[in-house]
């Protein structure tokens, strides 16, 4: 009996650690949870029971050249507001992603690398992204996790969003919309006025004679 009980002891403590494990591990960042594979996986599978969802938005360039690089942000508003994280993933495999301060790369998405502290009612994470080289669309999938700080995946809340970024590419500029530069003369507009140089040289050479 003794020897049953002693068992339960040590899996309960190795259940503990598990579970106290697995919360360290995300408040250091996860990925594969921005919604991009999948409405059940996002921050939503773990983190429960904290009221009112957050809302998260993802600000930033919704045009750019191919090749070019914006400057995007993750935004976190309300929900238990003690702290925040995200994930960040792309549709396409060409668009390059680049973390901000307080973030790092993790299985080629973006995700915090410590519990981010609100600041006048938000958490923001800023990070970039470089277009494919060719035109096309690109999605940008984020989830964020306003969070109680309590050690555990009780009492938060998480929600996600999306970003759609066209990538096309630009005018050279200058012109007017139909293939004349601004300021410029056509070439049309120059036989009028040479036509007339010619009759008046004419005239005159009749004169002399």
């Amino acid at each position: 009996m003794r020897s049953f009980l002693a068992s339960l002891g040590v899996a309960g403590v190795v259940s503990a650690c598990l579970v106290s494990g697995s919360a360290l591990a995300n408040s250091a960042g996860i990925s594969g949870r921005s919604g991009r594979d999948g409405s059940s996986l996002t921050c939503a599978e773990c983190h429960t029971g904290g009221g009112a969802a957050p809302t998260v938005t993802i600000e930033g360039p919704a045009t750019l050249a191919p090749g070019a690089t914006g400057n995007y942000s993750l935004i976190i508003r309300g929900g238990p507001a003690a702290g925040a994280g995200y994930n960040v993933a792309v549709s396409e495999a060409a668009a390059t992603l680049t973390a901000g301060s307080g973030s790092r790369k993790l299985s080629g998405e973006l995700t915090h690398s410590t519990i981010r502290r609100f600041s006048n009612g938000e958490a923001r994470f800023d990070f970039t992204m470089v277009a494919p080289a060719t035109a096309g669309r690109v999605t940008l999938f984020g989830a964020g996790n306003s969070v109680n700080d309590n050690g555990t995946e009780q009492g938060d809340s998480s929600a996600t969003t999306t970003l759609e970024v066209n990538v096309t590419g630009g005018g050279s500029g200058g012109g007017d919309g139909d293939g004349n530069d601004d300021g410029g003369c056509a070439a049309a507009g120059g036989v009028p006025l040479l036509g007339a140089a010619l009759v008046l040289l004419s005239t005159r050479l009749r004169r002399r004679r």
